[in-house]
């Protein structure tokens, strides 16, 4: 019977350290294979916080590695270029990305999100810009929902 361990992991930086280590020890993986599959599969992500899952057959000590897709604020910050997020959201702005920057974004996660449509998904992804103190195009992301809003308004 195959066991599943689920870990966030820092793509492409992964080392037998916690939380890996010791979340795989008990099942007598070759540590240094795994962490070399784990770093191989996450490198396009490089340096973000990723969901991964270890399948583990015990029995035979195989194992497979699956990728997650790294959050929206992760995404964001990356966009961004950023390390964190505003500690003062609303009143200091910590860093822009473009509204194409953050369609790309909503459309990369659509599919895994429980909003309808994707164009309530991007009014998701300006709402997690709004918390995390990233404006939109330069401008502050609950005044460019208000735009955008009434721009998709008019074209209806």
């Amino acid at each position: 019977m195959k066991k599943v361990v689920n870990l966030i992991v820092e793509a492409g930086n992964v080392t037998p350290a916690p939380p890996v280590g010791p979340a795989l020890a008990p099942f007598g993986l070759n540590l240094g294979n795994v962490v070399k599959v784990i770093n191989e599969k996450t490198k396009d992500f490089k340096g973000l916080k990723v969901p991964i899952k270890v399948i583990i057959d015990p029995s035979t000590k195989q194992f497979e590695v699956e990728v997650g897709l790294p959050t929206t604020a992760e995404l964001i910050k990356k966009a961004a270029g950023i390390e964190k997020g505003s500690s003062t959201p609303g009143k200091q702005a910590v860093g822009n990305i473009s509204f194409e920057k953050l369609k790309e974004i909503a459309e990369m996660k659509f599919r895994s999100s429980k909003a309808r449509t994707l164009e309530n998904f991007i009014k998701e992804v300006i709402g997690t810009c709004v918390s995390m103190g990233i404006s939109i195009d330069g401008k502050d992301p609950k005044q460019f929902l208000k735009e955008w809003e009434e721009k998709a308004r008019r074209k209806d």
